[in-house]
């Protein structure tokens, strides 16, 4: 039986609060007008130990407007520096999100952050809030990398208001109740390690380590066992965006949690027909955060955060750990890619099969959502027995792929387990939706005008992405004669 609890019975522990108070700035969010919740995420509130039927619109709408706090809860702006397009930065931290505190269910300990709160001291020129279109691709895109099983921030609920907030026009602003087991970022470590404070640097190692990192404790150098860990998390991170074909927008160092979670979105998009060169974020305009250059920005800003640690570790650790990130990216990368092809099994000339793949994917810009599913559709038994492909089900594709589906089906028949077995585990991880930005938009427009039906839709078709849902077929697909539609970092 789920030990669950309700909604009005949580209560919240600061235990951020533990660090030097330099690192936070303690202030309560500001209230909005006429607060409203137009989504709640029961599945997060699954993962949470809260019961999703006590998810009270009217309690969460006073905690997500600023109107009152959860129980325990003593809301803090956290401080942080970092590298934003490769410049440094150290005037960062929480501008419009606070920190209202960690929740534990089942021995696993969660934080809860507000985001579109209000000013803080680190706000800036900026109002200290997010807008609802922002706020509606954050809610929805966590649950979409997360049923694509890569590592995400997600949100309980969403809330609407009446006020009025100026971006790029004028637009509604709103909040989310972000969820993640940490919000400690690259940024913080390099915030105190440029500011000269090694032993902060070292309060904040050693609690890192207690609260998130507790295996790395027995290593003979705890910090660089950390490091390691981060490396490797992130990497698999990465892997699963070039798999998947998740482009980020903006991977500072700021952006990057130390749990190797994708996090901070903003400008990021499902790359509709395949890029290797997509940039979506406008402000981006030489192209540094492109879709082919994410595994190479991760490691630059793994670089970044072994830069920070010199005063708690050896250099030549660090760099040796460094060292290790191409190798155990290609392998993350690879294992996904195998997995998406249906290859249960690992063989020589598998990587090539896979670069032609993606080279093909590439020289004709090809909707690849749909193609994957259409090989896992294509699966068939020969009368003896071998593994064949429809080509039927192909047909769409056929003139690109002559010279890459003989390779393919040579392939195929060295693997062990029956076609039925390969359909079956491809339908599992080739999603027939994404959030592609066309349907973000559409849901977007719909919940500006009051209608908040296809966002809680979608909510649904995200969390389980791998099987039709009548009514949504034309979805499935790219616009006719999309291309690179830029988004704005404004939120």
């Amino acid at each position: 039986m789920n030990q669950w609890i309700a909604l009005a019975d949580i209560r919240l522990d600061s235990h951020y609060r533990q660090l030097p108070d330099h690192l936070y700035h303690e202030v309560g969010p500001e209230p909005l007008p006429d607060p409203r919740i137009i989504s709640t995420n029961h599945k997060v509130a699954e993962q949470l130990g809260i019961d999703p039927c006590s998810l009270d619109p009217q309690l969460l709408a006073q905690w997500l407007g600023g109107h009152q706090l959860p129980p325990g809860s003593n809301p803090l702006a956290m401080k942080y520096a970092g590298h934003q397009f490769g410049v440094y930065n150290p005037q960062l931290g929480d501008g419009r999100g606070l920190l209202l505190g960690e929740l534990v269910h089942a021995q696993e300990h969660w934080d809860l952050h507000l985001k579109g709160a209000g000013h803080t001291r680190y706000s800036r020129m900026g109002d200290g809030r997010a807008v609802l279109r922002s706020s509606i691709r954050e809610y929805l895109v966590g649950e979409a990398l997360t049923a694509l099983n890569i590592p995400s921030t997600r949100a309980l609920a969403l809330c609407a208001t009446s006020l009025k907030v100026r971006r790029e026009m004028v637009e509604n602003a709103a909040t989310i109740l972000r969820v993640s087991r940490c919000h400690v970022r690259f940024g913080h470590f390099e915030h105190l390690y440029y500011s000269r404070q090694h032993e902060a640097l070292r309060e904040l190692a050693d609690y890192c380590l207690q609260r998130f990192y507790p295996q790395c404790l027995q290593a003979e150098d705890p910090v660089l066992a950390m490091f390691r860990t981060i490396g490797r998390r992130s990497a698999a991170m990465v892997a699963g965006w070039q798999a998947y074909g998740f482009l980020h927008g903006v991977m500072n160092t700021d952006n990057m949690s130390i749990l190797g979670e994708t996090f901070d979105h903003g400008p990021f998009a499902f790359i509709d027909t395949w890029k290797e060169n997509a940039v979506y974020n406008h402000t981006d305009e030489l192209g540094r955060y492109a879709f082919s250059k994410q595994p190479d920005v991760v490691h630059w800003n793994l670089s970044a955060l072994a830069q920070a640690l010199l005063p708690l570790t050896t250099l030549e650790g660090l760099k040796a750990a460094l060292d290790e990130f191409p190798e155990q990216f290609k392998n993350a990368y690879q294992a996904r890619m195998r997995e998406r092809l249906g290859l249960a099994s690992e063989l020589p000339g598998d990587e090539e099969l896979i670069s032609h793949w993606r080279s093909l994917l590439n020289q004709y810009e090809l909707d690849y959502n749909p193609l994957y599913r259409a090989l896992a559709l294509a699966q068939t038994s020969r009368a003896n027995g071998e593994a064949d492909l429809d080509e039927l089900e192909l047909i769409p594709w056929l003139p690109v792929l002559q010279e890459w589906l003989p390779l393919y089906r040579a392939r195929l028949q060295q693997e062990q387990r029956s076609s039925g077995d390969r359909k079956t585990a491809m339908l599992a991880v080739n999603p027939a939706y994404t959030l592609r930005t066309h349907v973000a938009q559409h849901i977007i427009d719909a919940a500006e005008k009051g209608d908040y039906a296809p966002l809680n839709q979608w909510l649904q078709v995200l969390q389980n992405p791998f099987v039709d849902h009548p009514g949504l077929e034309d979805w499935k697909k790219a616009p006719q004669g999309s291309g690179f539609v830029m988004l704005s970092c404004s939120s």
